[in-house]
């Protein structure tokens, strides 16, 4: 072993002659310190290789001082496989190209960071697609897949990553690199340098294999001891059993092939950076999902076994605690209406075929099959949008169990174990048998019970000594089951440094040397992610939880639902789901969208601040922590996290809650007092709007006055309007109105008072119109400037004052509506847990009748109220952008409703995430440019491409001044656009 110093001089070498980037500090390290396991290890460094000249080089610095190379994509593993002391190489930034498509072969090359959704999305231009998935396919790499050999849902159609897996180049651990596929003689010379001697490496690594595998011992050895074959999952150790299926060692088998040994390997024998995989026909086209709902478990699986005589393409579990962590989570809870009753598991049947009657006289097959054999409850079929909500709740299942409030949570241990479809209801039996008798456990069941591998999680504290006990002596329990019933240890996910330790106890002692002999040919010098698969440290060692209560910690927002602000962290499972792209859709998470840096996605945030939470013993925060405070940066406060995350991941309160505090022991910047006070400048810059529109206008005084905000040079800053919107209301004639529908008080936030004033007329005019009286109270601002720069007690201050008035008018029949998103959803959002006792009860009546306009709108649309023929029919486009908050806390398809009720009004929906703007996030010298590239992402060329005349349609105020700014259009409130369409006869 070389000394630290040896390594940084080295690294320090490294890094000047680096394509990519290379990170020894203390903040990178701690984002990459863990994943989607009960993990965590700080890495000696982090690289982000751009070439395979990056990679070579890494290895060789690696061999120089011993120290690990640690293979990295999405980081979504969950057995800890992208978890150690070594150096992280992401791969997932740079080397994520699809370098060629042979549609006559059907096979395609990619780079490891390729991934798994959007390969697809280009495949099937050509009628293709790569079969195999994993429920995190929007985000997972194909780099990853072959590392952990991935399966799916659809396994039982389409195999694994292995069955698809051709060849692949890249690197051996002496820095060779090769070409590895099909044959023995396979070594390629690929010269990087002169004295290279690359293919002798390879043909001595086959050479030894081929000797391993020869011998007589060993074959029966691994016939003896390795998973029986119906076992269709088999991920055990080192795919030897596999190899032995091929030739020379099966006369009928496939030619020898060492990608198939290297397919589930986890980056411990070879470090890939390409791969060419074979592509499969698109599936019919017609998909219908049966599902089965049954009174226990048991049933569910033997009725799977019926369901897998009709060839079905998926076949999977999901139980009854899945369900109810779906109704917990904003996103999932619309998933939900297919549930009949209180099933305690639903098997989901996926049979394909090229018409909607064909499809539909399969499943009633399946359904009577099963009906006759006693099974089930009830059978919905669902079809085409309604079908993709049941597989967005199944693929959500990690993360939603995740939010289980307190510090019992339902914990990876078990979950990848594979037996026999066939064996599977008696193997679960006796699983849950012991898990009862021995520990007192109960366990959560999901996922591919048609391949023989349902996700299993006990329920267990690991911040208790007893825990922690339960953890080991699980894992003993279930290791010991799969030696009896002849199963694999891994199904899926990997054996990592979780299932590593048990792999001598389920192969036996001579089976288990076999793979560290594997390991010694491929990687003499234990570089390659050493620690998992052989050689793993105890399965308890360098866990992410610590023994102990949480700290108390004291905090303005309320997080005891979560157990606390540290609780709420922790609901962070570390699947990653906010590290998908922009191409998948949604709004979380806008910086990672547009950096795709691991150190800015919500997951890399929660880990900062739960292992900054988790250190402390003071009763006070410990946020003394510059790293924690550089990965919030960048976090726009877009709720987006707040939907999207399985898990309910806040970070947009976090955040707000950590400024707070850090304010409290540094001070309060006067940019954060400047903006968090925007309302009270305005009202007094309102007595003079002119003057104040001359000094923004200014190029001079303009530019001054944005270096004091510290605004950037090239965003404008928004006028005062000539009146403001109470002014206009109190000074202008009232319409006659002679029949009354309802009254409703109108929200009059700060910035329809003083800067969207048009928009709040037209507000007004339109419910006037419809028939509403309109009241506009004597109420405070909304407080969500205060809240976005961290400001909470101001906050807590006016929503006290606002609760305490608004409560003595607002009630179900007289709501309060509201203009502008972020504002009047903070009525909802933060107001009741900002409060406490009676106030924060208060709080939580008024949010309850408290609604955007476009919810109220269609809400009474929905009820007969208003009607189409109030409208004129007069034809217009409009493309609709959403603001997060409404997107996070309320919905979209009302702005949608409301805005087809004119008949001649065709509206799309831009299916972008966040605008980029965000408040004063966007106004900000250090956020511009990152505001723009978000922008840019979706929203941009959305707008860019659409037909002249197309009307943009945006609730929120950030959301058009970013608009403007980007493009130079004009963007429009709903409210506009239907006060326009208003026709006179309509109007009281």
């Amino acid at each position: 072993m070389t000394s630290p110093y040896s390594f940084e001089r080295l690294g320090d070498q490294l890094a000047s002659n680096f394509d990519g980037e290379f990170f020894l500090d203390q903040t990178t390290r701690r984002a990459y310190a863990t994943d989607a396991s009960l993990y965590e290890e700080l890495p000696r460094a982090v690289a982000i290789p751009a070439s395979d000249e990056d990679i070579r080089q890494l290895i060789l610095l690696c061999n120089a001082t011993r120290i690990g190379l640690i293979p990295r994509t999405a980081g979504t593993s969950l057995a800890g496989q992208v978890v150690g002391s070594g150096i992280v190489v992401d791969v997932s930034k740079y080397l994520n190209r699809i370098l060629e498509i042979d549609t006559e072969n059907r096979w395609v090359r990619v780079q490891p960071g390729v991934i798994r959704n959007e390969l697809n999305m280009e495949l099937a231009k050509y009628g293709m697609m790569f079969g195999p998935e994993t429920s995190t396919a929007n985000r997972a790499m194909i780099g990853g897949m072959v590392g952990n050999n991935s399966c799916g849902s659809n396994s039982i159609k389409y195999g694994s990553v292995r069955d698809h897996l051709l060849e692949l180049v890249g690197f051996l651990s002496d820095g060779s690199k090769v070409v590895i596929r099909e044959g023995v003689d396979h070594g390629q010379k690929t010269v990087l340098g002169s004295g290279s001697n690359y293919s002798s490496r390879l043909e001595e690594i086959c050479r030894q294999m081929q000797a391993l595998l020869a011998d007589s011992i060993n074959q029966r050895l691994i016939r003896e001891n390795f998973p029986k074959r119906s076992v269709t999952r088999r991920n055990t150790g080192y795919a030897l059993d596999v190899m032995l299926d091929g030739q020379p060692f099966a006369e009928d088998g496939p030619p020898f092939n060492l990608c198939k040994l290297i397919a589930g390997s986890e980056g411990t024998l070879f470090f890939a950076t390409e791969m060419k995989l074979r592509c499969v026909p698109l599936p019919p086209r017609v998909a219908g999902l049966l599902c089965v709902h049954f009174d226990s478990i048991d049933q569910s699986l033997r009725a799977t076994k019926i369901a897998m005589q009709f060839q079905p393409y998926s076949c999977e579990l999901i139980d009854q605690l899945v369900l109810k962590s779906a109704a917990r989570n904003l996103e999932q809870r619309n998933h939900l209406a297919f549930v009949e009753g209180d099933p305690a598991a639903i098997l989901v049947i996926e049979l394909r075929g090229d018409s909607e009657q064909d499809v539909r006289a399969q499943t009633e097959q399946v359904a009577q099959a099963i009906r006759s054999s006693g099974f089930g409850f009830a059978f919905p079929l669902l079809m085409g949008a309604e079908g993709n909500k049941v597989w967005e709740l199944r693929r959500a299942g990690l993360g939603v169990l995740s939010n289980i409030p307190g510090d019992a949570k339902p914990i990876t241990v078990i979950e990848d174990t594979a037996v026999a479809v066939d064996d599977l209801a008696d193997y679960i039996a006796e699983l849950n048998l012991g898990l009862r008798e021995q520990f007192g456990l109960e366990c959560v069941h999901y996922a591919h019970a048609g391949a023989g591998e349902l996700h299993l999680r006990p329920v267990i504290n690991l911040k208790t000594d007893e825990g922690l006990k339960q953890f080991r002596d699980v894992a003993t329990l279930v290791a010991n089951l799969v030696r009896k019933w002849k199963g694999s240890l891994s199904g899926e996910h990997g054996d990592g440094r979780l299932r590593g330790e048990f792999l001598r106890l389920v192969l036996g002692d001579e089976t288990y040397e076999l793979c560290r002999k594997v390991k010694s040919i491929w990687d003499p010098a234990g570089i390659f992610n050493p620690g998992k698969i052989v050689d793993a440290p105890p399965m308890d060692a360098s866990l992410r939880t610590t023994v102990g209560p949480n700290p108390t910690i004291a905090t303005i927002f309320d997080f005891s639902d979560a157990g606390g602000m540290l609780g709420s962290a922790e609901m962070c499972s570390g699947s990653g789901d906010c590290r998908k792209t922009h191409k998948s859709g949604g709004t979380m998470c806008p910086s990672y969208m547009a950096t795709r840096d691991e150190k800015d996605t919500t997951r890399a945030r929660a880990n900062l601040l739960r292992q900054a939470m988790s250190k402390t013993k003071e009763a006070q925060w410990p946020l003394d922590d510059p790293e924690t405070r550089s990965v919030l940066d960048l976090c726009l406060s877009c709720k987006g996290c707040k939907r999207e995350c399985p898990s309910n991941v806040d970070m947009a309160k976090l955040k707000a809650e950590f400024m707070q505090a850090h304010y409290d022991r540094h001070g309060t910047p006067m940019q954060a007092r400047l903006v968090a006070g925007f309302a009270r400048q305005a009202s007094i810059a309102s007595l003079a709007p002119a003057a104040y529109n001359a000094v923004i206008s200014n190029r001079t005084l303009g530019k001054l006055l944005r270096n004091i905000l510290g605004f950037h040079p090239n965003r404008s800053l928004p006028a005062l309007s000539k009146l403001t919107l109470r002014r206009w209301f109190v000074r202008r004639r009232a319409p006659r109105q002679n029949s009354i529908r309802a009254e409703v008080i109108l929200f009059c936030d700060e910035f329809t008072n003083y800067l969207d004033v048009p928009i709040g007329i037209a507000a007004v005019e339109l419910l006037e119109g419809l028939g509403y009286k309109v009241r506009l109270l004597e109420h405070d601002e909304s407080g969500r400037a205060a809240i976005s720069k961290g400001l909470l007690r101001q906050a807590r201050s006016i929503a006290e004052k606002n609760v305490r008035l608004l409560s003595q008018h607002v009630s179900p029949t007289t709501p309060l509506i509201g203009i502008e998103p972020s504002a009047i959803l903070t009525f909802r959002d933060e107001y009741p847990v900002l409060l406490r006792g009676n106030m924060a009860d208060q709080a939580r009546r008024l949010a309850d009748s408290s609604f955007l306009l476009d919810e109220f709108l269609a809400s009474e649309f929905r009820s007969r109220r208003i009607l189409p023929e109030q409208f004129s029919d007069q034809t217009a486009n409009i493309l609709v952008h959403g603001h997060c908050h409404q997107k996070a806390l309320s919905s979209l398809a009302d702005t949608v409703q409301i805005l087809r009720i004119p008949s001649g009004h065709k509206v799309n929906v831009i299916p972008s995430g966040c605008c980029g703007m965000a408040g004063s996030f966007g106004y900000e010298k250090n956020h511009f440019e990152l505001s723009m590239q978000i922008g840019e992402l979706v929203l941009f060329p959305a707008i860019r491409s659409a037909p002249p005349g197309t009307l943009i349609a945006a609730p929120g105020t950030s959301c058009r001044h970013q608009i403007h700014d980007g493009l130079g259009v004009q963007a429009l409130h709903p409210a506009q656009i239907l006060r326009e369409a208003l026709l006179a006869s309509s109007q009281q």
